[in-house]
């Protein structure tokens, strides 16, 4: 697994990509932010790597109703353990004097985490 620690203002593209390729993977996960086919086809060519988000309601080509309901299953579960991580272990509220002190913190709530799960 990988993250990066990023400014507020940081678009969640710039993070993205900053991990993807950290710890490449064919396929990713997205939501909608990251339909756009030109980001996409970049990322592709350089890295290999293929997306998969839902599509818009009003998108000329749209895939499959059964795989539009897998990813929305998925999309589930992993908005379901961002919610578990920001309720249950405070991941917001970490306070810290440093970037690495605020990396240990949040790699010990990851850890505990996946130890409890």
């Amino acid at each position: 697994m990988g993250y990066v620690v990023t400014e507020a203002s940081c678009h969640d593209r710039i993070a993205a990509e900053s991990v993807m390729t950290q710890i490449p993977h064919p396929y990713n996960l997205d939501d909608k932010g990251f339909i756009s086919s030109e980001w996409q086809k970049k990322l592709y060519e350089e890295y290999q790597i293929a997306f998969w988000t839902p599509s818009r309601k009003n998108q000329k080509h749209r895939p499959s109703e059964s795989w539009e309901k897998w990813l929305k299953q998925k999309r589930k579960v992993i908005e379901t353990v961002f919610s578990v991580l920001v309720d249950q272990y405070r991941i917001t509220e970490i306070r810290a004097n440093s970037i690495a002190g605020f990396e240990v913190a949040l790699d010990g709530i990851l850890l505990v985490y996946s130890l409890v799960t």
